[in-house]
């Protein structure tokens, strides 16, 4: 019997063993997140990306440790994994909670929850009016949390929590009618308005909240005030604000009309020309909706256009330029577009090893408007401001200088419309994240058959802790007793 009550006696203690060591003992910080457009995706140029992504894998290295991401199912998913030990820390874009065990760092952004519908649809001007209305939000989403605050007001309404659906998924789908209103948080909202230029945010749905990381308990303290350090430095010296600039910087640049006309030629004149984007990809490796977006902002597609400077054709090629690219016919569109890559390609090349991407494609684009040589000449007017040359956040402050006296008398390249090259790029940035929503990724067919044939030998494996999948949508109904537990929600797959 004392050996039975021993065994048991080490059985429950392994069972309460967290699965990842204190931060101090550990080799890697372990941190829990989910996928969204502030969050965490997988770009198939770059990896993974986000600005979640980007500060905690920062954080990460500032104190010595390896990022490891574990990527989890909902925000309610994350909370849980948290309080079982399954990570050192939560970047989600999560806000702080009223819960003892799990502590927060300081907050290093705003966000309001906004309700959504189409702008076809009456906007709302008080909660009362959700009276009999259906309302959807992801599924273990604080926004589902804070419309479960609201049934107790309005008990008709009812929530519609969806497991399988994203928040752009679900503004998608007001967007073709299929649902009324979503509730999301408002950095999605505007990023998703470029994608969906008829939404509204109708009403906001609660007060504005801080978004902070939420910590693991028992490595609070120690991890807390290193986090709370880290967001200072960087919010001081300038990390913090590239970081948005690079993730949420262009999305208000574009109107509404502008966005709308865009995306109608996507669907009507887009297919003339995307297998010649495709093949000029294959080419370059240049992502062929990069190269579309490129061709948008300089001829919106006309293969016939030129301008009263001369330049010319789908991607508005100089005669210099063609002639060097060997293009004898600049308003053929398929040499356009080739040619177009190419020297895109030869721009982004050209460009100094320290230049990492994303800012290198955004400094080759500011290079495709200006020449390399006024380029070089606003990077060496950025030295004497000492301002980094890396870096697009920062070049495109010192561009506009091109234009000023002061600094282009000295410059061998001369006067430019550096504002304008600025805006160029702001506006390719956004065409292609647009594309990026509407039109798939090109893999050339041999690329499909080498990672399908990679696929067959490496088997799919289970995350640890991985629940059974289920459905994609579970109504909350309205409320018979403003009793109701909040922890009533759809079961939810890892």
């Amino acid at each position: 019997m004392r050996w039975i009550f021993y065994f048991f006696f080490l059985l429950l203690a392994a069972c309460g063993e967290r699965n990842v060591p204190p931060v101090l003992d550990a080799r890697e910080l372990v941190i829990l997140t989910r996928t969204g457009p502030t969050t965490y995706a997988r770009d198939e140029a770059q990896g993974a990306v986000g600005f979640d992504h980007d500060l905690a894998r920062l954080f990460a290295e500032e104190i010595g440790r390896k990022a490891r991401f574990v990527v989890a199912a909902s925000d309610s998913d994350i909370i849980q994994r948290l309080k079982h030990g399954e990570g050192h820390l939560a970047a989600a874009w999560l806000i702080p909670l009223d819960d003892p065990e799990i502590a927060h760092s300081a907050a290093y952004f705003q966000s309001t929850n906004l309700l959504i519908n189409h702008e076809a649809s009456l906007p709302l001007d008080e909660i009362g009016e959700l009276a009999n209305a259906r309302v959807h939000v992801v599924a273990g989403s604080r926004q589902a949390t804070a419309l479960q605050k609201i049934q107790l007001l309005v008990p008709s309404m009812a929530i519609v929590e969806e497991a399988k659906l994203s928040e752009l998924d679900l503004l998608e789908k007001i967007s073709k009618r299929q649902i009324e209103m979503a509730v999301v948080n408002n950095a999605v909202f505007e990023i998703a308005s470029n994608y969906y230029p008829d939404l509204q945010d109708s009403l906001q749905i609660g007060e504005e909240r801080p978004i902070n990381w939420l910590l693991a308990p028992g490595s609070a303290d120690d991890l807390a005030a290193k986090a709370d350090a880290f967001l200072r430095r960087v919010s001081k010296d300038g990390t913090l604000a590239r970081l948005r600039d690079r993730y949420f910087g262009h999305v208000e640049r574009l109107r509404q009309g502008d966005i709308v006309g865009f995306i109608e030629r996507i669907r009507t004149l887009l297919p003339q020309y995307r297998a010649m984007f495709q093949t000029a990809q294959a080419s370059t490796g240049i992502d062929w909706r990069v190269l579309a977006a490129l061709a948008y902002q300089e001829s919106q597609w006309d293969a016939l256009a030129t301008s009263p400077t001369g330049v010319r054709g789908m991607m508005m090629l100089t005669e210099d330029t063609a002639d060097h690219l060997g293009v004898s016919n600049r308003l053929d569109a398929r040499l356009s577009i080739r040619a177009g890559a190419q020297y895109l390609g030869e721009l982004r090349d050209l460009l100094p090893s320290s230049v990492k991407e994303p800012d290198r494609l955004w400094l080759a684009l500011a290079a495709y408007n200006l020449g390399m040589g006024h380029l070089n000449g606003a990077r060496g007017i950025a030295q004497g401001l000492k301002a980094n040359t890396d870096s697009w956040y920062e070049m495109k402050r010192v561009l506009p200088l091109l234009a000023r006296p002061e600094y282009y008398s000295r410059l061998k390249s001369g006067k430019a419309r550096g504002g304008e090259a600025v805006i160029m790029v702001e506006n390719i940035r956004i065409y292609t994240d647009i594309l990026n929503r509407h039109e798939p990724a090109h893999r050339p067919p041999a690329e499909v058959a080498a990672k399908g044939k990679s696929e067959q030998k490496t088997p799919r494996l289970k995350p640890p802790g991985a629940k059974p999948a289920t459905g994609g949508s579970k109504v909350r109904p309205p409320e018979s007793s403003p009793s109701r537990p909040d922890t009533d929600a759809a079961p939810l797959a890892p």
